[in-house]
């Protein structure tokens, strides 16, 4: 198995404490059963002890011993090629985990020596600010509560548990701890006090920065990465956070000079909606948030945006239309870069000082350099097919501001030399945008929640089905390697509670009704945070009725991260618990009052509508330009929000029976078969023919009569040859129903005789909608 070979992926969210590399290994024959040509794992690397995700990585330089350890790996890896699979592997070069000192060694080495440190180098440490601040206490008075451990194998300063190295060279054998403390290279403050003496994962102080830029870093933490592709054991790697690097392009040349030329390197590319991936980059394209986006955004009715957004604003006080997004968005990026990010912010306007040799006030350059970040409206704009972009706010800004005229001459010139001033301010601006919109904004506006997706963009209301082909044929044409993806880790929820929220789009008016009786029965305590959470709970609310005490725990936490994330009435650094109390309590009225039972019955009535949606949601992307991933368990019916509930445990148990036992296309109801059956026999059939797929042409397939609306389809093939693969799908089926069904629709096939690979049906000509999609709201056309 190879790269070239690559037609699927299968993400595997691995743990060590039941989740490793055995337990991966012992699913390989069902993966292989399943379709797919290649297993996607997780982070594999020494992460925190007791990491649930693998993102906060303590030693790159070994593979995690609780997953298994590196010949546990080599054993899994083998077993897969067995099967005829390859693997692809998640590696984070952006940032290192520090939550616990001593569980990173080149941090604890740090600590201790200080810019003697043999990796001093390693981390983006502002050295120019003399000790390493760390917040890490409850506030600067706690510096009192440290003492002198002699306990272990080394002196060490504790802090209730944690623990922190004494230079040997400062100890003397005091206790007093508070002297000891200010002979060390570090120095502990206030989680509060705005002070931080490194580059930080967004504004995660648990994770630190490292500096890829320099080749000697790149080398050291790349060592495990090197010596997969030596010995054979992936074909490819997914790239964290690329936008958090100094220099993103320099890092991927330099990496796909490691990988080798024929290696899949996808990178996680958070694009804006109008943003195109720079092609002179070394990849193979995103990791599909893109795709997701548009697969989602075409099987909405936009008929229902009107009604939509005066639903929102009735019922929060504001303004949601697209110009309220924007508007609101950059509000919140001025904001969250002169509070969280501020630090940054600071280290930045201090950069531009010195490259530049300015005089200009300090405060100045970080406020011009705000004004410019909030106006952003991408991650970075240091990519080729950018070009301009940062000229113009620049100059956007001075004429808004022009007593920053001063400050914003510095920063032009700053970026100009192109130094450390200019990478850091596309980090800082990366990271405004991340926790801003996607951390923040995202749990805000209620219009339509299964828009806020990372890469998503909620002022989108819906794409034309022109648009959407064209965008299609593009990504076929520009990036036919590209993952996409419609579920991750990182999604804040999951494909089919997306899929059942796009279902209110079609019933606005219904869906305004109930609203209206359930919230006069039981009143949300905020109408934006109300709004907000009602859609998440239709997504998920079990379509039998039966709330289990899971659910009701899930949903009781989702809420609680979702009010602190929006930030508006309570928030993870300043909790009002008396507001919280309420919304829990309120939910608690939902779950178990009469307007369960009403809830139920709406949700019944339009649960086959968000099946039918999930079903052609992903059968496109099974089947579309691209090399689709299956997210663990997504092949049936999941209910996940996000993180940390979308990395529950998988009932592969139950997978394997229903691979066992659905042997004709089932019934499309709640046991998620029929989603199953459609997976296999997509990513089967990619299997089978790959050049139709990877690298194949891609071409719309239309449908006429009075619900030709209703209908998306494409034909695949290989380029240049005849076209031999022919996509439908069923979009807004219960505006179809209320419009009298298909009547005289009928789709115009290609020549030749069609097989349904979903039904066993035969088509040939034109095929009436009505008969096409008389078992399930998809087929999968095949000569």
């Amino acid at each position: 198995m190879t790269a070239d070979a690559i037609s699927s992926t299968y993400r595997l969210q691995l743990r060590g404490d039941r989740f490793g590399f055995a337990e991966a290994e012992a699913l390989v024959p069902y993966l292989a059963d399943l379709g797919i040509s290649h297993l996607y794992l997780s982070p594999i690397l020494t992460a925190a002890e007791g990491s649930t995700h693998g993102y906060d990585v303590t030693d790159p330089t070994t593979v995690s011993a609780a997953l298994g350890g590196r010949a546990a790996f080599e054993s899994l890896s083998a077993t897969a090629r067995s099967h005829g699979l390859g693997v692809v592997v998640d590696i984070v070069p952006n940032h290192l985990g520090v939550a616990t000192a001593r569980e990173n060694p080149s941090w604890w080495d740090v600590l201790r020596h200080g810019r003697a440190s043999a990796h001093a180098h390693v981390f983006d440490i502002d050295w120019t600010a003399g000790r390493i601040a760390l917040p890490v206490l409850g506030d600067d008075a706690d510096v009192a509560e440290l003492t002198v451990d002699r306990t272990g194998d080394e002196t060490t300063l504790a802090y209730y548990e944690h623990r922190f190295p004494v230079d040997p060279s400062t100890d003397d054998g005091s206790d007093d701890a508070r002297v000891v403390h200010d002979r060390q290279a570090y120095e502990l403050v206030g989680w509060r006090s705005g002070r931080i003496g490194y580059r930080r994962f967004f504004s995660v102080s648990d994770l630190a920065g490292i500096r890829q830029e320099d080749p000697a870093v790149f080398d050291w933490s790349h060592e495990q990465v090197r010596s997969w592709f030596t010995d054979g054991l992936v074909d490819g790697v997914r790239v964290d956070h690329p936008d958090g690097l100094t220099d993103p392009a320099d890092y991927l040349r330099r990496l796909r000079d490691l990988i080798g030329p024929e290696s899949w390197l996808v990178v996680e590319k958070i694009l804006t909606a109008a943003e195109p991936l720079d092609a002179t980059l070394p990849v193979d394209g995103t990791t599909g948030y893109d795709a997701l986006a548009d697969i989602g955004d075409v099987l909405l009715d936009r008929r229902g945006e009107d009604a939509l957004t005066r639903l929102a604003e009735d019922t929060t006080g504001d303004a949601a239309d697209a110009a309220w997004v924007h508007a609101a968005e950059r509000t919140l990026k001025r904001d969250t870069a002169r509070t969280q990010l501020a630090p940054e912010v600071r280290r930045l306007a201090a950069a531009v000082l010195r490259d530049t040799g300015s005089d200009m006030n300090a405060d100045s350059v970080g406020e011009a350099a705000v004004e410019v970040v909030a106006r952003m409206p991408v991650y970075r704009s240091d990519y080729a097919p950018l070009t301009g972009l940062l000229p113009r706010l620049i100059g956007e800004v001075e004429a808004d501001r022009p007593e920053l005229s001063g400050a914003l001459a510095a920063l032009a010139a700053a970026v100009a030399v192109g130094g450390e001033a200019a990478a850091r301010l596309q980090q800082v601006a990366g990271a405004v945008m991340a926790k801003s919109v996607e951390d923040c904004m995202f749990y805000r506006a209620a219009r339509l929640v299964s828009l806020q997706e990372v890469g998503g963009d909620p002022a989108r209301f819906g794409l034309s089905t022109p648009e959407f082909h064209v965008r299609l044929a593009e990504r076929a044409r520009w990036w036919p390697r590209a993952m996409t993806t419609l579920s991750t880790h990182d999604t804040k929820r999951g494909e089919d509670v997306r899929a059942r929220i796009g279902v209110l789009s079609q019933v606005p008016e219904l869906w305004s009704r109930c609203l209206a009786d359930w919230n006069d029965a039981a009143p949300a305590p905020d109408g934006s945070t109300g709004l907000f959470l009602w859609q998440n709970v239709i997504g998920t609310w079990p379509a039998d009725g039966n709330l289990t005490d899971t659910y009701r725990e899930r949903l009781h936490a989702y809420a609680e991260k979702a009010m602190r994330e929006a930030g508006s009435r309570t928030s993870w650094n300043d909790q009002d618990s008396e507001f919280e109390s309420a919304v829990h309590t309120w939910i608690d009225t939902l779950l178990g009052g009469p307007v369960a039972q009403s809830v139920t019955e709406f949700v019944a009535g339009i649960a086959p509508h968000g099946w039918s949606d999930s079903l052609a949601q992903k059968l496109v992307h099974l089947t579309g330009p691209g090399i689709p991933d299956v997210y663990q368990g997504t092949e049936v019916w999941e209910d996940s929000l996000v993180d940390p509930d979308n990395r529950r445990d998988v009932d592969y148990a139950a997978l394997r029976t229903l691979a066992e036992t659905t042997t004709s296309a089932p019934a499309v109801d709640g046991t998620g078969a029929a989603k199953f059956w459609v997976t296999r026999h997509a990513v089967t059939l990619r299997r089978e023919r790959p050049a139709s797929f990877v690298g194949g042409d891609y071409v719309p397939v239309t449908a006429s009569g009075s619900a030709s609306d209703h209908v998306v389809g494409f034909c695949r093939g290989e380029h240049g040859a005849a076209l031999d693969v022919v996509v439908l799908a069923t979009r807004a089926s219960l505006a179809l129903i209320d419009n009298n069904g298909w009547g005289d629709t009928a789709i115009a096939l290609p020549d030749g005789e069609w097989t349904d690979r979903l039904t066993g049906a035969t088509y040939s000509g034109t095929a009436p909608a009505a008969t096409v999609f008389g078992t399930l709201p998809v087929a999968l056309l095949v000569r």
